[in-house]
């Protein structure tokens, strides 16, 4: 796995009853998204099952942080921005 791996976090989202927040890592050509709570894999292109567990093992132990960054995130601000 490349040293270059980007990683975005999505605001909180809504989904029916619950809240979510969505987390991309990229890598070139490679993308994998995750989901919280859960740490669900989402999709994946590319990234091996290895490269995968390791990425899984980021979100579970950096979710404080992760909700930390979401929480940050204003999506109005953002959108009025671009």
């Amino acid at each position: 796995m490349s040293n270059e791996i980007k990683m975005s976090v999505s605001s909180m989202t809504r989904t029916k009853d619950s809240k979510a927040v969505y987390v991309m890592f990229s890598d070139n050509e490679k993308s994998a998204e995750f989901s919280l709570p859960g740490c669900s894999l989402v999709n994946n292109k590319g990234f091996s099952d290895e490269e995968i567990a390791q990425l899984k093992d980021y979100v579970s132990n950096e979710q404080d942080y992760i909700y930390s960054l979401a929480k940050q995130i204003n999506p109005m601000k953002a959108f009025m921005e671009g």
